[in-house]
């Protein structure tokens, strides 16, 4: 770990990777899946699912006079018998861990706060492209939602907005819904990634060693036991 610099306040959890030869950023993240409604194929699917997206835009960011390619590699793996202490040991960037059950406390998937690399998703979250996975993806890189939340006029909805927003008619439940009303609010499975996303990063202001790699985040390490109803 020496050979790196850790700048925390960048909120982000990976690892950076920046090839000037290639003029590319790629940004590295692996994702452990353990939990009873877990199993390898789906482990698989929401890594490919959170790199679709968040390539799909081909986003750019500009490193002092350059331009660099910025792209996304996740890797996705089920691990249903780890153990606790390996969390809480990990000294990885790039490890991530989230519990996937059919039930949760909080009737939705969420992570353990803004750059952290611990989580919690309920099943049903993560059916028919539902963006869920991409979304939690972004707050365990640094992205809060927005503080504005009524943006009707702005058109296509960026990855980070949270369900309930206001938007565009064609981004909502129905298209035919009064604001607010039901069906009113953006469908989550309209979000997509942007530019903007990419830009609301900050990723010229990573400080790479001498191999072009940077080390940014915090270590949420949490381990979560399984949600059960109360009776």
């Amino acid at each position: 770990m020496k050979n790196y610099v850790d700048f925390t306040i960048f909120n982000f959890m990976g690892e950076a990777e920046i090839i000037k030869q290639s003029h590319q950023l790629i940004i590295h993240s692996i994702f452990f899946f353990y939990g009873d409604a877990a199993t390898e194929e789906q482990s698989i699917q929401i890594a490919e699912d959170i790199r679709t997206h968040w390539n799909q835009p081909k986003g750019k960011a500009k490193i002092k006079a350059d331009w660099y390619d910025v792209k996304f590699d996740i890797e996705g793996y089920y691990e249903p018998t780890i153990e606790p202490e390996k969390i809480f040991a990990n000294i990885n960037p790039r490890n991530n861990y989230f519990r996937i059950e059919e039930f949760s406390m909080s009737h939705i998937s969420f992570v353990d706060g803004i750059n952290c690399n611990t989580g919690y998703f309920k099943l049903d979250n993560l059916f028919n492209n539902s963006t869920t996975a991409p979304h939690e993806y972004g707050h365990t890189i640094g992205l809060d939602h927005p503080k504005m939340l009524d943006i009707r006029g702005k058109g296509q909805p960026g990855i980070m907005y949270p369900r309930g927003t206001i938007c565009d008619p064609q981004f909502q439940y129905d298209v035919n819904a009064l604001p607010l009303q039901p069906g009113g609010t953006m469908n989550p499975y309209s979000r997509k990634v942007l530019q903007s996303d990419i830009d609301d990063l900050k990723l010229h202001r990573l400080s790479f060693n001498r191999n072009g790699f940077a080390i940014i985040g915090d270590f949420s390490s949490i381990y979560h036991q399984k949600h059960l109803p109360l009776e």
